[in-house]
């Protein structure tokens, strides 16, 4: 059996170009632009919820009056209570307060809070003040001794020594407001609390001379 012979005529048309035809060319396609996945900031010069502006202005100032009397803390403990239902824990402070122009006192509060205590010591402290008999030096007229329980102090003027204590006597001193004055404990005793009381003793002292005087 012979091969048959393949010609143009026997392909089928199907293809455009075997046609001869002119096959239309497919339109171009631009790439699509790259998405942005990066997050937008937001406007940090305005609230984000609001878009209210920040405040420019500067802190405020503290317009609050300073308070007439220092204070300190001289004695900080905590006390224990026993009961029939346990243990009671308070504490027991004791706060010297003065405002540095002769006038000056020893209080002592207790509380189950720190705050609540200091602030009854401080009260009891503005109860019990006292007004010291200064000279224009800021130092006592003389020398003066006192006692309070075991706790004996002496006190004389040091012109031009500044002050010369120790312990809770030189924070009595210096919330009366000497400057030329010197202390000496002469007992043994190291409670903060009898010292400091000792002090406003003696300096108390003075305050009965001027009033003496003064008759």
């Amino acid at each position: 059996m012979e091969d048959p012979i393949i010609t143009t005529e026997n392909i089928p048309e199907t293809l455009g170009h075997s046609t001869g035809e002119a096959v239309p060319e497919a339109p171009a396609v631009s790439p699509a632009p790259a998405q942005n996945t990066r997050p937008q900031s937001r406007d940090t010069r305005g609230d984000s919820r609001g878009g209210r502006k920040p405040n420019r202005r500067g802190p405020r100032r503290d317009t609050r009056t300073k308070p007439e009397f220092d204070q300190k803390i001289v004695s900080l403990r905590r006390v224990t209570r026993v009961t029939s239902g346990g243990r009671r824990f308070a504490f027991s402070v004791c706060v010297v307060a003065g405002n540095r122009k002769g006038s000056v006192g020893v209080g002592q509060g207790k509380a189950g809070d720190t705050p609540l205590a200091i602030e009854k010591a401080f009260r009891d402290a503005k109860k019990n003040m006292i007004t010291v008999n200064l000279t224009k030096g800021m130092s006592v007229p003389h020398d003066v001794e006192a006692k309070f329980s075991a706790s004996r102090v002496i006190i004389r003027p040091a012109p031009g020594k500044g002050i010369l204590a120790g312990s809770s006597v030189r924070t009595v001193l210096e919330l009366a407001g000497l400057r030329e004055v010197s202390a000496k404990l002469l007992s043994r005793s190291k409670n903060s609390v009898n010292n400091a009381k000792a002090a406003v003793s003696a300096l108390e002292q003075l305050s009965r001379t001027k009033i003496r005087n003064s008759k």
